[in-house]
């Protein structure tokens, strides 16, 4: 899942980066790509918390109906939490990335079971990997959207004094 935060003058950030690379200043370029990084650190961490914290609840099994214990030992939310991932670019579309990372979700688990829960409120899986028998779980809506909107203006005021300290640098 990937829901962009949009900072404002990225021709800004797509200027400095070409005058970075003409200058050549690789330890700049590197300070500048860390620095954007440990600002979305955080919204990384609280993600992650955001995933463990989802209070999915049953309306349970009813009256005489079988159960037993999950075929797994992987805890769901916690897979989720660690395959949140951070990447940086200085080209093209420049900026911090937060996103889900697929191929570090164990098979059973879609990337459209977190859209479910943040856009829907619930998880509507098979039971079990059965798909005759579906189980519906309640979670907290927004939360992906409600904790990026949380460090929106950190980040954006986070970047700039970074892009504006880059450009001392190198004028």
């Amino acid at each position: 899942m990937v829901r962009d935060i949009r900072v404002t003058g990225t021709g800004q950030l797509l200027d400095l980066s070409m005058r970075l690379r003409r200058a050549g200043h690789e330890n700049i370029r590197q300070s500048y790509l860390r620095r954007i990084r440990r600002a979305a650190e955080p919204l990384r961490s609280d993600l992650q918390d955001a995933v463990r914290r989802q209070p999915l609840q049953s309306t349970g099994r009813g009256a005489g109906k079988r159960g037993g214990p999950s075929p797994t030992t992987r805890p769901f939310r916690e897979s989720i939490a660690q395959a949140i991932r951070i990447s940086v670019r200085t080209t093209g579309n420049p900026g911090a990335r937060v996103w889900l990372d697929k191929s570090l979700l164990p098979p059973d688990i879609p990337v459209g079971a977190v859209n479910q829960m943040n856009d829907l409120g619930r998880l509507r899986h098979p039971v079990f990997g059965n798909k005759k028998r579906w189980s519906n779980q309640s979670a907290q809506r927004d939360f992906w959207n409600k904790t990026i909107h949380a460090h929106q203006s950190r980040i954006t005021a986070e970047v700039a004094r970074v892009a504006d300290d880059v450009r001392r640098r190198i004028e």
